[in-house]
């Protein structure tokens, strides 16, 4: 078994344990009731690990992981509306201000919002 990887929350650590296993990676987490030791022991040594048990499978699982948590590239840059020329940021697929998808396929409707009258009862 080798360690291939370690993180302060454990969320993340299950989230990638069920990635690789998904990809048919056999891994098992470690550590995940350690942080009640922390103070007594370095932080990062209480930290939750991710460890694999087949060490033929290191190299797939790195490049599992890493594609995993590489940015998406949509998200890097910001786009241009075409209906209203709008920069929308890059984490959006619609524009803000018009509604109209990144794809630009179709246009998302618009909700008004629409003031009630105060009767007495």
């Amino acid at each position: 078994m080798k360690k291939i990887y370690s993180a302060k929350d454990p969320l993340m650590v299950a989230h990638l344990k069920n990635v690789l296993e998904t990809y048919g990676v056999k891994c098992v987490t470690r550590k995940l009731d350690l942080a009640i030791a922390a103070g007594e022991l370095p932080l990062i040594e209480c930290w939750p690990e991710l460890w694999i048990v087949d060490d033929d499978k290191k190299a797939e699982a790195e490049t599992i992981l890493k594609r995993t948590l590489a940015p998406l590239a949509s998200v890097k840059k910001p786009w241009r509306c075409e209906g209203c020329r709008e920069e929308i940021g890059g984490q959006f697929s619609e524009c803000w201000k018009c509604g109209r998808t990144r794809d630009h396929k179709r246009r998302l409707p618009v909700l008004t919002v629409v003031k009630r009258s105060r009767r007495k009862r």
